[in-house]
């Protein structure tokens, strides 16, 4: 199978601490990803590194055969963990502007997308509520036709019936063959809808594969039994 993320020996510190350890893992096309460990195991700072935020780094690190940079940019859809709009935009401005930000956006899906939810588009970004934002900028995210999407904890703080609308609207709206990065620490919520699991700890990799060759290998128990095993055996949790 052909893929999509090709990373090898990556190094990255900040100062004397080595936020990732010598990684290298290969992430196919056309499957969604979990990246999952806990706090300070590396998964933000792999994101800014494929997101091109990090740019001091050892190693190689190759997005469709490309260094980080202006053209992976163009075919990366990243929802980071905190807001990334204006306040004082209105929800049309948002989608205007990602309109002449990317190439590869889609006004009329963004718009039909947000108003499903009941958010009227003259709305400011500061009068909505925590989750209709995330909703906002989920929906412009999903709204380009990228080969990558990455999504940084994108369930973090929601209730239990938002995260089922969250999973529902990625799985639905992005390409079947596009790569989905979904880096969260709630395994519980994510497992039903990998295809693959990455496991980091301290800047490592534990495990790098299918979710299917996991659970076989530790007879059946499901990712967030494996998960509370593996780190509570680490020390972790």
């Amino acid at each position: 199978m052909e893929n999509l993320v090709e990373i090898k020996n990556l190094t990255k510190s900040y100062g004397p601490f080595v936020a990732l350890k010598d990684v290298s893992m290969s992430l196919p096309k056309g499957k969604v990803i979990g990246l999952l460990g806990p706090n300070g195991s590396g998964k933000t700072t792999t994101i800014k590194i494929l997101t091109n935020l990090l740019m001091n780094y050892s190693g190689e690190v190759l997005i469709d055969g490309n260094k980080p940079g202006i053209y992976t940019k163009g075919i990366i859809s990243y929802l980071p963990d905190r807001n990334f709009l204006a306040d004082k935009w209105t929800i049309n401005y948002a989608i205007e502007y990602f309109g002449d930000f990317f190439s590869d956006f889609d006004k009329e899906k963004a718009q039909r997308l947000i108003s499903n939810f009941g958010i009227n588009l003259n709305k400011t970004f500061k009068s909505l509520s925590k989750g209709m934002k995330e909703k906002v900028q989920l929906s412009l995210v999903l709204s380009r036709k990228a080969k990558l999407y990455i999504f940084d904890e994108p369930i973090a703080g929601v209730d239990p019936a938002a995260r089922d609308v969250i999973f529902k609207l990625i799985l639905n709206h992005c390409s079947p063959e596009s790569t989905i990065i979904i880096s969260t620490h709630l395994v519980s919520e994510v497992e039903e809808i990998l295809d693959d699991v990455i496991f980091l700890k301290n800047g490592e990799v534990i495990y790098n594969g299918t979710k299917t060759d996991l659970m076989d290998k530790y007879e059946g128990k499901s990712v967030n039994d494996i998960f509370r095993e593996v780190y509570r055996y680490e020390g972790i949790i």
